[in-house]
């Protein structure tokens, strides 16, 4: 009864209502926020990770831009009925140059984590271009505009530099060089690119 009656003082005390508020917004935020500044050393480095070459990372926006992270997630699990089907579960190191990650949740389609070197480039050309004339239940739509579509070559440098300020280690060189590398590609050969690329980190 007495515990009662003091809660319910507490409730009708805007002052002192407010500053347990905020003392219990400040531990939850410091339990959230803490172990940021403590990242490099809770992510093992994965040997081998590079940052996207110019025409991958080209590939990634186009992947993003189609919005095919709506049915491909990215991320795989490390239960048994998933590493079997896909391969090793998916390592924190292997998104360090991922912005945004597109680790997601929904599989209308396969995984893609480690799609990288599953198929051919031709393999991939032809599904893209038409899906159901390799697997003819496929409900993936087709992408044919990606065969004569060009890749955006004079926005890739800048591109670049912004990836660089969050952490991407992109030399001036690399920057440079980004728009003659990737121009006259179409964005199939950048898709394609971005794909086969993805997950061949972890061996």
């Amino acid at each position: 009864m007495k515990f009662t009656e003091q809660h319910k003082k507490l409730e009708r005390n805007i002052t002192l209502l407010a500053v347990f508020a905020f003392i219990a917004v400040a531990i939850g935020g410091t339990v959230e926020i803490a172990p940021l500044f403590w990242i490099d050393n809770t992510i093992e480095k994965v040997q081998g990770m590079r940052p996207y070459t110019p025409l991958e990372q080209a590939g990634r926006d186009i992947y993003t831009r189609e919005g095919c992270y709506n049915c491909h997630s990215q991320m795989i699990r490390p239960f048994r009925a998933e590493t079997l089907r896909y391969g090793h579960y998916s390592v924190a190191g292997e998104f360090v140059y991922d912005h945004p990650f597109q680790w997601g949740s929904k599989r209308t389609g396969p995984d893609l984590h480690r799609v990288g070197g599953k198929y051919s480039d031709e393999w991939h050309r032809l599904h893209l271009n038409n899906p159901r004339d390799l697997v003819p239940e496929s409900n993936m739509p087709a992408y044919p505009w990606l065969m004569t579509a060009r890749v955006d070559d004079a926005t890739i440098a800048a591109h670049m530099t912004g990836l660089r300020r969050v952490g991407v280690p992109y030399s001036d060189q690399e920057i440079a060089q980004a728009a003659a590398s990737v121009k006259g590609q179409s964005e199939i050969d950048a898709l394609v690119a971005y794909l086969q690329i993805l997950g061949t980190s972890v061996k």
